[in-house]
């Protein structure tokens, strides 16, 4: 790192030390033992700008707060019918990791619907998938691949394409805005395939809408993009919809998208066991705090008694 980025990233940390205890709590979560990682992501998003990567990172600790971002991966989408009916209508899932072992998640932009659940759902699902690739997936990938892994590759599937899919772009320029100023620098390349000749039209609505950071990281491949693909990951990496094999469904287990996926059952029995355990947590803390007030246990003799 050249001497001049060390100073920006020393000078940004200073600054973080001065921030108050709940926003560098929440910045432990984020950054899960790589500090200095964290904080270069912030200053690449600003052109190594300090005071606007402090802003930056600030504003985004800040919302983690506000929203209880920490806490998120305790609230499973319930009931299970209805967290089915957004992984059926939000299309995303891990497919397998690159030559570099960086997580590759395939994402079905064109035939996803977002109609079985509200747009809280969706912001909801999206943070989740973000919040567990970042506490579980990433740092998994590190200790395997044994050095510091932290983006992932996208590979955004235009099959089914419609002018209609401009229906959502509300929805879609949130989960955009959300992942830039909160989650930047988590993607390496965004891959586009199987696009249609509406992509066009769709790209010019849609691309002002992106960061110019995030605009030079996508790519538009021909075809399924396969050949292009397998330079940077291997076959059984490749999400189905890139593979030349006639086009079909895998069985549900086997298909990336599916909540049956070993990535979604993983996920959300994550998502059940954290939410168990901070409710066990919190009832050892209602305990104690009855067990320390005094008269707490009056009425227990006379439960006894009328027993």
């Amino acid at each position: 790192m050249a001497v001049t980025s060390q100073d920006a990233v020393e000078q940004l940390s200073v600054l973080l030390d001065q921030a108050d205890e709940p926003l560098k709590h929440t910045f432990q979560n984020m950054h899960q033992g790589y500090p200095t990682a964290t904080l270069v992501r912030f200053l690449n998003a600003r052109e190594w700008n300090v005071a606007k990567a402090h802003k930056m990172l600030v504003d985004c600790l800040n919302w983690r707060t506000e929203n209880h971002i920490d806490d998120i991966l305790t609230k499973p989408i319930i009931p299970s019918e209805l967290y089915r009916g957004v992984r059926d209508s939000q299309l995303v899932g891990l497919c397998g990791y690159s030559k570099e072992g960086l997580p590759v998640f395939a994402i079905g932009a064109g035939l996803s619907t977002f109609d079985k659940a509200s747009v809280n759902y969706y912001v909801q699902s999206h943070i989740q998938i973000n919040e567990y690739r970042d506490r579980v997936i990433l740092p998994a990938a590190t200790k395997k691949y044994q050095r510091y892994i932290g983006t992932c590759i996208k590979v955004l599937d235009m099959t089914g394409l419609k002018l209609s899919a401009l229906g959502h772009i509300k929805l879609l320029t949130l989960i955009a805005t959300l992942d830039d100023l909160n989650y930047p620098e988590k993607t390496q390349t965004y891959y586009v395939v199987n696009a249609p000749y509406v992509f066009s039209a769709c790209w010019k609505v849609v691309k002002p809408l992106l960061q110019e950071r995030t605009r030079r990281k996508v790519q538009v491949l021909q075809g399924c993009g396969r050949d292009e693909l397998l330079k940077v990951m291997d076959y059984n990496s490749l999400p189905h919809f890139c593979r030349k094999e006639p086009y079909k469904i895998p069985a549900s287990h086997e298909y990336c998208y599916s909540s049956d996926h070993s990535f979604h059952q993983e996920l959300y029995n994550y998502m059940k066991q954290q939410a168990l355990g901070l409710e066990c947590a919190q009832l050892l803390i209602h305990r104690s705090s009855r067990a320390d007030t005094p008269g707490a246990d009056t009425d227990r003799p006379k439960l006894v008694k009328a027993k």
